[in-house]
């Protein structure tokens, strides 16, 4: 029988496109403060970090107090526009994802994942609303983890599936994942049509488009022998 490997995946940007919900809901929070938001491109640069680190980075001029006020909003915000619309249309998958997490899941050799900046409470409902249960053998959300890139999520991955450093890959489409995947000592794949540029990546491989994932993944951990 052959060696498990383990394919670890993060969400938002990767698997699913949810910027416009993501920045609806950053203009939300500053709105609620009566604040300026700050441009999309900013914003969006830090999706991926827990929610609680990005304000800091956003905004170093408010106080810390405003900070929490703003994660709360933004949590109150994010939550209410995806309940209304749904996770389907607000966070639909890129084009081709599903398919290769249909692969995926059809190799008895391959087991899944993801790591991500989300709560679990938004995890667990996009993983209801794309019908994804059963997909993933861990699944980490911030609320139990340090931010990326600690490599806490990983670790706690490769814990749970018995899977080791040198057979697991970490998919991801910003710094922080890449970083992450670097420091918990598994390869790496940055993916070229999330939030940052692939040029920043440093990853092991990068792919232009989600089918290449499946000779990118057999090439970094070798396919079934």
């Amino acid at each position: 029988m052959s060696e498990l490997r383990l394919v670890i995946f993060d969400v938002d940007g990767t698997l699913v496109d949810s910027q416009g919900l993501i920045y609806q809901s950053f203009v939300a929070a500053y709105q609620s403060l009566d604040l300026a938001p700050p441009p999309r491109d900013r914003a969006l640069r830090y999706v991926g970090i827990t929610l609680d680190a990005i304000f800091p980075l956003l905004s170093p001029e408010l106080e810390s107090d405003a900070h929490a006020n703003l994660a709360a909003a933004y949590r109150e915000a994010y939550h209410h526009i995806r309940t209304t619309e749904g996770s389907q249309a607000t966070s639909p998958f890129f084009a081709g994802m599903r398919e290769v997490l249909d692969t995926f899941k059809s190799q008895d050799w391959t087991l899944m994942a993801v790591a991500t900046g989300k709560s679990q409470r938004g995890l667990d409902a996009l993983i209801a609303d794309h019908a994804l249960e059963g997909y993933f053998q861990s699944a980490q959300a911030a609320d139990f983890h340090p931010s990326k890139p600690h490599p806490s999520m990983l670790l706690t991955c490769m814990t749970h599936t018995g899977v080791a450093p040198e057979k697991t890959v970490m998919i991801g489409d910003t710094t922080f994942d890449i970083d992450m995947g670097r420091d918990a000592g598994v390869k790496t794949i940055g993916v070229s049509w999330g939030h940052h540029p692939v040029a920043q990546l440093q990853a092991d491989r990068i792919v232009e488009e989600p089918s290449m994932l499946l000779s990118a993944v057999d090439e970094l951990l070798g396919p079934q022998t």
